[in-house]
């Protein structure tokens, strides 16, 4: 590589976070990041970064998009059979990154993790693009597939099945609705000072923060 990577740094110069000026609830405070990044038109502000653990110990991640922030949790949908899926099965710890380069920002948020009610599952798939319905109903998703071209045939052939009529969410596909306990909020500051939240939750529901060293 001929690029000096050790070299390669900037200056955050964006922003602050000051304690005075904290919510008592996270979710208060991430709404208002959320909707700043969407505001700044940041690069797919709702890209999550999804971890989870295999049953060896191995943790992975994936990105997703968030679709609601309900009742005090994180919803995205995904496909139940997938790697995440079944991680997840066995193992419902479960973290989320956020990262909002343009604003210098980034929220770490560990929790963990339960399906979302069929209904409301099927209340989103509906919203969902025609083809992405069909993209859900067709798609071994994780599985390995032998080429592109069986996975256009499948799509062509599931999509003329639907023809005139609605597409029904399949069985194996469906929201996870994320319940937090740890969320860290970060910005980027200069000197590489950055100002860093974090936020547990307590026995009796309340959120406690407290100053992190950067």
């Amino acid at each position: 590589m001929q690029v000096n990577l050790a070299a390669i740094r900037q200056e955050y110069t964006k922003g602050g976070l000051r304690e005075n000026e904290l919510p008592d609830n996270p979710l208060a405070l991430f709404s208002q990041w959320l909707q700043e990044a969407i505001d700044a038109k940041v690069d797919e502000p709702t890209a999550v970064l999804v971890g989870s653990v295999s049953p060896e110990g191995q943790p992975s991640t994936r990105t997703v998009l968030l679709k609601d922030l309900h009742d005090g949790k994180f919803i995205f949908y995904s496909n139940y059979e997938s790697r995440k899926g079944r991680q997840l099965a066995q193992n419902p710890r479960i973290s989320l990154s956020f990262v909002w380069h343009q604003l210098e920002r980034q929220v770490h948020v560990e929790g963990l993790v339960s399906k979302v009610p069929a209904q409301e599952s099927d209340a989103y798939f509906k919203t969902r693009p025609y083809k992405s319905r069909i993209g859900a109903r067709i798609s071994p998703q994780s599985q390995p597939i032998p080429n592109r071209m069986q996975l256009m045939r499948k799509f062509v052939k599931e999509a003329a099945h639907w023809i005139g009529r609605e597409v029904e969410r399949p069985s194996n596909w469906g929201g996870y609705a994320v319940t937090p306990h740890r969320i860290e909020f970060w910005q980027g500051r200069p000197n590489r000072l950055h100002d860093r939240f974090l936020y547990t939750l307590q026995p009796d529901g309340t959120w406690k923060h407290e100053r992190l060293a950067p």
